[in-house]
């Protein structure tokens, strides 16, 4: 077989077979095949997309490419959870102790974060002593007992991602369907889940900007979950304003800790129950989504939530007295306010300039060796709909540097003040499942 023969049978259109998928993939990982005849098939795939099989066979070449985690000493359905981004993104910190409380296995790895503030992991390591690298036997032994442990990721998952990755980001070949799909599905698959419920963002603080984009993306990734024998679900949901309030790393801890006391955000709020119910109800924990939305939400009015997230705090060396008192998280040096320059309606808050800004002060990584700041951050104060006064604050600035001149700049360009009061935001398009 010849990687030449394979870039001409996908420039003309045609279907590759598992084994040509299989040879591709396997090349490359082993340094066999070169970039430039990568990089000539990505683009072959860019421009004449993939069949649902050819989309199943491409991502289980990446996942077996490398390590695999093996979850079969957890008791129990595992449901892992995926967000495509965005900013202000708080679920993982919720819905992991939520569901937890309910009675389904949380079993989650996640990552560091590049871009406007860390990843699940880093939010974490806001709270004194917590630990994010655990032995695989220690890590199901805290799921068996407490129904949730959270890990940041380690080993040789999918190599043949990470590298196709880096090509994708200089040949023009990243907003590929079929490269994205099988990106971000390797990685979940070899992750050891048995279910997958995928939060699709859409809007202008997401990567897919275009609703049909975005529902073309969730479609993909569900066929493939299904395909490769995981019953998958996919939310789209909506990223043209920032999810919560806070965006920075230990201030969505401490919204994360309001949220699970029964008064956080609202949108924030409704998302988790969103995607909560379809993670209980794919984990057979409730005969259907309406019932495992009534389990939720008394486990966040009976305090069962918040419990459990001080046990998976606790369990994995972390100081659990946040919860009780959330200034013992880190706090920044300076608080300032962002003021409304007129009267009238939010109407519009682009969501990528407020993450950006938020990058600005340190919330975030630009390189993966960047150094964050755990404590700085923005908290919104007013969201599209909200009436506002001339002078009234619209955001809080929290900065370790005095000089906040260009993102207050920053932050007063990504809202738009109308007299009219805009159409009310819709959270959530809809659920994509077969």
């Amino acid at each position: 077989m010849r990687m030449v023969d394979v870039i001409a049978k996908k420039r003309d259109g045609q279907a590759l077979t598992k084994e040509e998928i299989d040879f591709v993939i396997a090349g490359y990982t082993n340094d066999e095949i070169p970039d430039y005849q990568m990089s000539a098939l990505a683009m072959a795939l860019y421009f004449q997309d993939m069949t649902t099989e050819e989309r199943v066979n491409l991502t289980m070449a990446m996942v077996e490419s490398g390590d695999q985690i093996n979850l079969s000493d957890i008791d129990g359905i595992k449901v892992d959870k995926h967000s495509t981004g965005g900013v202000g993104d708080t679920t993982t910190l919720i819905l992991a102790p939520l569901v937890a409380a309910v009675g389904v296995p949380v079993a989650k790895m996640s990552g560091r974060g590049l871009g406007h503030t860390g990843g699940t992991i880093d939010k974490l390591e806001s709270i004194e002593g917590f630990q994010v690298e655990l032995d695989g036997k220690t890590f199901n032994q805290l799921v068996n007992k407490n129904k949730i442990a959270v890990v940041g990721q380690s080993g040789n998952l999918t190599p043949a991602d990470k590298k196709l990755y880096s090509l994708r980001d200089v040949t023009a070949t990243v907003n590929s369907i079929p490269l994205i799909a099988s990106s971000i599905m390797s990685k979940k698959i070899a992750s050891g889940a048995d279910a997958i419920v995928l939060d699709v963002k859409t809007g202008s603080g997401a990567f897919m900007k275009e609703l049909d984009d975005a529902k073309a993306l969730a479609k993909a990734m569900v066929q493939i979950g299904n395909g490769a024998g995981r019953n998958t679900i996919a939310v789209i949901s909506d990223m043209n304003q920032p999810l919560g309030f806070a965006i920075g790393n230990a201030l969505e801890v401490k919204e994360a800790i309001d949220t699970l006391h029964g008064h956080g955000p609202a949108d924030l709020h409704e998302l988790c129950l969103t995607l909560g119910s379809q993670m209980v109800y794919l984990a057979n924990k409730a005969n259907s989504i309406e019932e495992a939305r009534s389990m939720l939400e008394d486990a966040i009015q009976s305090g069962k939530a918040i419990e459990k997230f001080k046990t998976f705090l606790s369990s994995q060396g972390g100081d659990a007295s946040v919860v009780d008192d959330p200034t013992k998280l880190p706090t920044a040096a300076y608080q300032m306010e962002v003021k409304a320059t007129a009267d009238g309606y939010i109407s519009d808050i682009i969501a990528d300039e407020i993450g950006i800004a938020a990058s600005m002060l340190g919330a975030g990584r630009i390189t993966k060796d960047s150094t964050i700041d755990l404590a700085v951050g923005l908290v919104l104060q007013k969201k599209v709909g909200d009436p506002v006064k001339e002078g009234e604050s619209i955001v809080t600035i929290h900065s370790n540097k005095a000089d906040v001149a260009e993102v207050i700049e920053k932050i007063q360009q990504a809202y738009t003040i109308t007299e009219q009061e805009p159409a009310e935001n819709r959270l959530v398009y809809g659920v994509i499942d077969q």
